[in-house]
């Protein structure tokens, strides 16, 4: 039974399938369904996942990541991870992983530090000058040095927690919409109920698109970072 509406975000809190399988099961989905075409003859629906298969790579074939081995691979089935685990949040009593910061910093984290540690032995020099933006004055050197260095160190602590942000503040709007809803049923009139019903379903689908984009951003941002990748 939930107390408020936060206790939807309570992983300890055991209401019907608010279970980790389930977070296991959706992994394994996606992962069967991304390399099932190896050697399995799809159906006409993987069509869909093939969609949004090419959304990944054609944005991986704009930015450095196509010369990191396997890279393209890893952000596309970052995105469809995420769309599923973003998706599985709008099913009634089901919780949603990425409503986490510990799930999103866990995705973001290793694959910042990645590309960091990847970049450092390639090409050390190359990240130390990057540090340094070009024709910048001499007396504000070391200051740039120090601004450029934080901000690529809370990357992905702003990556996490953009994901994290929206789809929990997505999910709270959801129930207190749910909870007016219901008591509308029994204590306003039809237009009232009728009007709270409307914006239920339209903010439903405001948050199904919600899910889509914020997983193509998260994936978006992690192959920009790897355009400062040395060539």
């Amino acid at each position: 039974m939930l107390v408020d509406i936060f206790s939807s975000f309570d992983d300890n809190n055991q209401i019907f399938m608010s279970l980790y399988i389930l977070m296991w099961m959706f992994s394994l989905l996606t992962i069967i369904l991304f390399s099932s075409s190896y050697w399995v003859l799809g159906p006409r629906w993987s069509s869909i996942i093939l969609s949004f298969k090419d959304i990944g790579s054609s944005q991986v074939f704009r930015s450095f990541g196509m010369n990191l081995g396997g890279f393209i691979n890893i952000v596309t089935g970052l995105f469809l991870f995420l769309i599923v685990m973003n998706l599985s949040g709008l099913i009634p009593y089901v919780f949603s992983p990425t409503s986490h910061l510990a799930v999103s910093l866990s995705l973001g984290m290793p694959l910042w530090l990645t590309l960091i540690v990847s970049a450092v032995f390639f090409n050390p020099s190359s990240v130390v000058a990057g540090l340094l933006p070009m024709g910048a004055p001499a007396p504000l050197n070391p200051f740039l040095v120090v601004i450029e260095t934080v901000s690529i160190l809370v990357r992905p602590i702003t990556l996490s927690v953009r994901l994290t942000a929206n789809m929990s503040a997505g999910h709270i709007v959801l129930a207190l919409i749910g909870n007016y809803l219901t008591a509308s049923f029994f204590m306003s009139s039809l237009f009232s109920m009728l009007v709270l019903l409307s914006i239920q379903i339209l903010y439903t689908v405001f948050e199904f698109g919600i899910s889509l984009i914020q997983a193509y951003i998260f994936c978006l941002l992690i192959t920009l970072y790897s355009d400062e990748h040395p060539h």
